[in-house]
């Protein structure tokens, strides 16, 4: 029996996440990667980090919770929209929330939760079909969202913005690519 790379891009993700943990990221190395705070156009940083941000986590718990949902979805919507698709599917969530992040409120982001609820919304379209909406997606949007805007109500260091960013992301990409690959 062999060991099969299943599921490039998603293991890709996994193996520099984890990397970006183990290496010392703390200090200018992680400020180097987290999500811009602010819109400066004219910086190639400010381009580099609307993807870097998704790499670096706050510990480990934190890169487990994303790496449990992105590990277990992310191989399914590979094999369903291939890898090339799922890359840029991730490469847009992590840009656009990095820079609706900056535009709107002045933070930094870590972590890939963005990239964890796209894959939550974008699964549950595994059966869309034209003209229909699956209800296990109804069902995962209404408690998705109502459990993000209750945790908007907690003072924390999460940002339930990336999460309903990415959240979005996946449900547009759901619609907008039906079953198609």
């Amino acid at each position: 029996m062999k060991i099969k790379y299943n599921s490039p891009v998603v293991l890709t993700y996994a193996l520099l996440a984890l990397l970006c943990l183990i290496l010392p990221v703390s200090g200018t190395l992680g400020l180097n990667f987290s999500s811009p705070s602010g819109p400066a156009f004219s910086s190639p940083l400010f381009y580099i980090r609307l993807f870097t941000h998704v790499f670096t986590h706050a510990g480990w718990s934190h890169l487990m919770g994303n790496l449990m949902i992105i590990l277990l979805l992310g191989p399914l919507l590979e094999e369903k929209y291939r890898s090339w698709k799922l890359f840029e599917m991730m490469a847009v969530t992590a840009a656009a929330t990095a820079l609706l992040n900056a535009v709107l409120f002045h933070t930094s982001l870590i972590g890939g939760s963005g990239l964890a609820f796209m894959m939550i919304l974008l699964s549950s379209f595994s059966n869309f079909r034209a003209r229909e909406v699956p209800l296990t997606f109804i069902l995962v949007a209404v408690i998705f969202i109502g459990s993000e805007v209750a945790a908007i109500l907690k003072v924390d260091q999460i940002s339930q913005f990336s999460h309903l960013a990415g959240g979005f992301t996946g449900a547009a990409y759901g619609f907008l690519r039906g079953g198609r690959r």
